[in-house]
């Protein structure tokens, strides 16, 4: 990853790419648990800056992923995570869309119930939460109505 001050330019710059879709204002930490939760690492080019500057939130990771361009499905689910993330779609290196993320009403197959004796957690069968709060973020088991809430979220990796 090529790191580099910028002149004219406020922090830090992640080396640009030309197609791809960029997260920005991800907590700290967050961009190796999303990049995972879904499946980025196989295959795509990935650039992860860990704890840049942020203006706005002190510290932020920022996530590019080269020729990819996520649905929104896919961006939603990074809500769960990071509810203050961007998502920026670059083509032909210039920004074509923005959009903010939202956690979904339902989310299937991306987090585990976090009860124990959940029927989803003895048996294949696929999870599925509710969005009961999204701020604070609680969600609810399809299956036991177990609450959990987000930063207690367990992910899938893929």
């Amino acid at each position: 990853m090529t790191m580099q001050s910028g002149e004219g330019k406020k922090g830090l710059i992640v080396s640009a790419i030309a197609n791809g879709t960029v997260l920005d204002h991800l907590p700290p930490g967050s961009a190796i648990k999303i990049a995972e939760m879904l499946g980025l690492l196989k295959g795509s080019v990935v650039i992860i800056g860990q704890n840049l500057k942020s203006t706005k939130y002190g510290k932020k990771d920022v996530l590019k992923v080269e020729d990819r361009f996520l649905t929104e499905e896919e961006c939603n689910k990074i809500a769960l995570v990071a509810p203050a993330a961007t998502v920026n779609i670059i083509r032909n290196s210039i920004m074509q869309e923005k959009r903010n993320v939202k956690v979904p009403d339902v989310v299937e197959e991306v987090a585990l119930c976090a009860n124990a004796n959940c029927i989803t957690n003895k048996e294949k069968v696929p999870s599925k939460l509710h969005t009961i709060s999204r701020s604070p973020m609680v969600l609810s088991c399809h299956y036991c109505g177990f609450e959990v809430r987000g930063e207690e979220l367990k992910l899938k990796i893929k």
